[in-house]
């Protein structure tokens, strides 16, 4: 019998007592669960603030980094500065700069343009071919030959364009 007194004796839990009424203005009354908590999240704290300040203290005073250029410690934040605004010598070269870039598109597109147009210089329904007829001499009947011409284009059903060159009128027969 008297190990089974024992027994139960090492197993019941220990009952903490609560907060006396004349404490109540203090608010709870801090438990040992809530204590241990309490120790380990200061103890965690204690230890992080001790290697921080090792890594402090073996810190090399000439050691530097581009990134510290800017770089600034505002209420205990370290804080990246950065400077977006432009000189005005900068805008302005900037604004050449697009404005080379856009006229040079231009200058494309016009080529491309008129590769185009070269291309499709027959879809107007009229043709622009010539023909230039030299003679040797002035005694040479120009009549004649002009007449062969106008054979060869009734024949094959194109309208013969004839320009007189005194007097600048166009004729079609």
């Amino acid at each position: 019998q008297r190990r089974v007194r024992e027994a139960v004796v090492s197993t019941q839990s220990t009952g903490e007592r609560s907060q006396p009424a004349h404490r109540k203005k203090f608010g709870l009354l801090e438990k040992h669960k809530d204590y241990v908590v309490r120790a380990r999240d200061f103890n965690k704290k204690k230890k992080i603030l001790k290697q921080l300040k090792n890594v402090a203290d073996e810190k090399n005073p000439d050691e530097f980094y581009r990134g510290m250029i800017k770089s600034r410690i505002v209420d205990g934040k370290h804080e990246i500065h950065k400077d977006n605004t432009l000189d005005h010598a900068t805008v302005m070269l900037l604004k050449t700069q697009d404005a080379n870039y856009i006229n040079l598109k231009l200058q494309a597109e016009k080529n491309k343009v008129s590769k185009l147009k070269e291309v499709l210089h027959d879809t107007k329904g009229e043709k622009v071919n010539t023909h230039t007829i030299f003679v040797e001499s002035d005694t040479e009947n120009l009549d004649d030959k002009l007449q062969v011409y106008k054979n060869i284009a009734s024949a094959k059903g194109q309208v013969f364009k004839e320009v007189d060159e005194d007097t600048g009128n166009v004729s079609y027969r």
